[in-house]
């Protein structure tokens, strides 16, 4: 029978959401400045030819991929999010608190852009003015998905569960 602690959210459930939601504020924050200041201009460089904002909407995925998928990405999306916030109160590693909140956070603000910008619901097309060299136009919720995958990688690589099991040996080898 579960005690009654066992029902309470654990710290690190907490920092899954407070990332994801740092991340979708910002991502959602950011486009509402791209499509007020950007939307309709030239593309404009910032930092020589590293930097360039650039505004797009895009109905695919990433890269512009797959314009014609805009309702099976979003359902995507949303298996995602439920995913994640089903696993979230499993985590008892910080860093893989940190990995799901950044990928929440960015499956939502992209989710958000599907549901809420024309053309319709599940349809929208995403706000996206980011651009480098040699690279597609993303926004925060993109580099979010992108940074959450690489750590997420990197832990699954280290062999760090989302116990934190791993984790907690290396604290205790260091401190022997």
């Amino acid at each position: 029978m579960p005690t009654e602690s066992s029902n309470k959210p654990t710290p690190l459930l907490w920092l899954t959401f407070a990332v994801a939601f740092v991340v979708l504020v910002v991502d959602q924050l950011t486009k509402l400045w791209a499509v007020a200041r950007l939307e309709g201009q030239a593309p404009t460089e910032v930092i020589g030819g590293a930097l360039r904002l650039n505004f797009v909407r895009n109905p695919g995925a990433a890269f512009s991929l797959g314009g014609g998928f805009t309702i099976i990405f979003s359902l995507i999306a949303v298996g995602v999010v439920v995913v994640i916030v089903r696993t979230a109160g499993k985590i008892e590693s910080k860093a893989w608190a940190v990995a799901l909140g950044g990928l929440l956070g960015g499956a939502l603000g992209n989710l958000m852009d599907r549901v809420f910008r024309e053309p319709g619901i599940l349809r929208g097309h995403v706000v996206d003015f980011i651009q480098l060299p040699h690279w597609p136009v993303f926004n925060v919720a993109d580099m979010a998905v992108v940074g959450a995958a690489a750590l997420m990688a990197y832990l699954t690589i280290r062999g760090i569960p989302l116990s934190g099991a791993k984790e907690v040996l290396v604290e205790e080898s260091v401190s022997s």
